[in-house]
C-alpha cells in the first residue's frame, strides 16, 4: 500500500475494509469474532473497537501461524469461519451460503474457491479425478502444471473447529518461504480423514483481494455500485450513481432525489422526499422529510423537515436547524440551535448561539463569537429581526419581537418589542474630495 497505515484499515466506501469484513461474518451469524493484529496492531484494534476480540501475532510467520494465535476462540465454537482482513467485497450472504453448504455436507473444511482469468498472485485448487479438493498451492510454490489452473483460493475457509485445532498442531513450515500455510491444514485434515469440500464464489469480485491502491479504488467502485444500487431499489433516485458516493452506514428514505456529484459519508440519515443538490457533502449528518440542500456542506448536524439549504451554505458540527427554515448562499453556522421558521437568507455566520421561531437575519450579519481567547453565546428570541449588517457581540441577547437596525454593532442587551440603534449618526463634510486632490 506504500503507506504508514495497516492495510486493512484503508477504507472503501467510508468504512475501514476490516469492519466491511466483520460486517459480512456478524451479519452471517457467526456469534464471535476475532481480529488477528500483528503490523500497527493499535490502529486496527482502534478501528474495529468491541466489535472483536483482538488476538495478537507477535511474529509475522504466516496464514496458519496466525491463526495458531486464536486456538483458544476457536475452542470455544463447533465451526468457524476464517476470512482474510483485505477482502472487503465479502457478503454475508455468501458466508452464511457456505457454512451451511459446510455443515450440511459434514465437511471437515470447506475453501470458497472461485475462476479467474488472471489467477497471478492468487493459490491454485488442486481437485483430485472425482473433483474433490486435494490441496493447495500457493503460486511462489507452484510449478509450471499447477499454474495453469484458474480456480484459485479465495483465502476464506469455512472449518470444523476439533479438525482445524489437531492440523494446526501438526503444521510446519517446510516450503520456500519458511511460513506456517493455512491451506497446508487441508492436507493434513484429509491425511487424517477428515472431509475437504469446496464452495465456488459466483461473482468472483467478492473473493479479491487488496493489495495496493488500484485495487482499493477498484473495490470502491464495486461496493459504491453495490450500495446505490440497494438505495435505488428502495425508491432513491440517483441521477447519475458513477458519480455519487454514499457510505455504507447512510440511510435515506423512499423518493429522495440525488444530483451528480454529490458525497454521504458515516451515519447520514436522509428522509423521505428530500432533495440533495450537486455538489453537496453531508456528513454524520440527519436531514428530515422534505429538505432540499443544494451545494453545500453538513457535517454531523442536523436539518429538520421542510427546510431548504444552500447553495453554498456550511453547517458545521454541533448545528440544529428546525422545520420550514432557510439557510441561504454563504451562511455559515456552528455549535447553533436555529429555531422554526428562521431566515438567513445569504452571507451570515452564526457561531454558539441560540436562535428563536421566525426570526430574520440581514445580509452580512455575524455573531461576533470570539475574543480572541474564549468562546461566547448569543441569545436571540423569537420574532426578532436582525438589520443588514449587524455585529451581535457575544455574550449578548435580543429578546423576543426585538428589532435590530442595520449596520449595527450590538453590544447590549436588547428588550422584547424595542429597536437598538448602534451606529454613528451620519456625517458629510462639504467638499472633502476636492481637498483631498489638493
Amino acid at each position: 500500500m506504500r503507506s504508514e497505515n495497516s492495510k486493512v484499515v484503508h477504507k472503501v466506501c467510508g468504512k475501514e475494509m476490516i469492519n466491511w469484513v466483520l460486517d459480512a461474518g456478524l451479519g452471517a451469524g457467526c456469534k464471535k469474532a476475532a481480529v488477528v493484529v500483528g503490523h500497527r496492531k493499535d490502529q486496527v484494534i482502534a478501528a474495529v473497537g468491541d466489535r472483536a476480540e483482538a488476538v495478537e501475532q507477535k511474529e509475522q510467520l504466516g496464514t496458519g501461524h496466525a491463526v495458531m494465535q486464536a486456538r483458544e476462540r476457536i475452542a470455544e465454537s463447533d465451526n468457524v469461519v476464517i476470512v482474510a482482513g483485505d477482502t472487503p467485497l465479502i457478503t454475508a450472504d455468501t458466508l452464511k451460503a457456505a457454512m451451511s453448504d459446510h455443515i450440511a455436507s459434514g465437511n471437515a473444511a470447506t475453501v470458497l474457491t472461485t475462476v479467474l482469468p488472471c489467477a497471478d498472485g492468487y493459490g491454485r485448487i488442486i481437485r483430485s479425478r472425482n473433483g474433490s479438493v486435494e490441496r493447495i498451492v500457493e503460486h511462489k510454490d507452484a510449478d509450471e502444471e499447477e499454474l495453469k489452473i484458474k480456480e484459485i483460493n479465495s483465502g476464506i475457509y469455512c472449518f470444523h473447529s476439533a479438525e482445524l485445532l489437531t492440523a494446526l498442531s501438526h503444521l510446519t513450515a517446510n516450503n520456500s518461504q519458511g511460513e506456517y500455510y493455512l491451506t497446508d491444514t487441508l492436507e493434513l485434515i484429509k491425511n487424517a480423514g477428515g472431509k475437504i469440500g469446496a464452495y465456488t464464489v459466483k461473482d468472483s469480485r467478492e473473493v479479491l483481494g487488496v493489495n495496493d491502491r488500484v485495487q482499493l479504488a477498484q473495490a470502491d467502485g464495486v461496493m459504491r455500485g453495490r450500495i446505490n444500487e440497494r438505495h435505488m431499489l428502495n425508491g432513491v433516485t440517483i441521477i447519475d450513481p458513477n458519480t455519487t458516493y454514499i457510505g455504507g452506514d447512510t440511510v435515506i428514505g423512499a423518493e429522495t432525489v440525488i444530483y451528480p456529484g454529490s458525497v454521504l459519508e458515516g451515519k447520514t440519515v436522509v428522509g423521505k422526499k428530500a432533495l440533495i443538490g450537486q455538489c453537496c457533502r453531508l456528513v454524520d449528518a440527519v436531514i428530515g422529510d422534505g429538505v432540499d440542500i443544494w451545494s453545500s456542506t453538513i457535517i454531523e448536524s442536523s436539518v429538520d423537515e421542510g427546510t431548504h439549504v444552500g447553495p453554498y451554505a456550511y453547517i458545521r458540527p454541533q448545528t440544529s436547524v428546525g422545520k420550514n427554515c432557510k439557510v441561504g448562499d454563504f451562511v455559515e453556522l456552528k455549535k447553533a440551535v436555529i429555531g422554526d421558521g428562521t431566515k438567513l437568507s445569504h452571507l451570515t455566520y452564526v457561531g454558539d448561539a441560540t436562535v428563536g421561531k421566525n426570526v430574520n437575519f440581514g445580509c452580512g450579519t455575524v455573531v461576533v463569537n470570539y475574543d480572541g481567547k474564549n468562546k461566547y453565546k448569543t441569545t436571540i428570541g423569537d420574532n426578532a429581526f436582525i438589520g443588514c449588517n449587524t455585529n451581535l457581540v457575544s455574550p449578548v441577547t435580543v429578546n423576543d419581537g426585538a428589532y435590530i437596525a442595520a449596520g449595527s454593532t450590538i453590544t447590549d442587551e436588547v428588550p422584547s418589542g424595542a429597536l437598538a440603534i448602534a451606529r454613528a449618526r451620519q456625517v458629510n463634510k462639504e467638499d472633502w474630495s476636492d481637498k483631498r486632490k489638493k
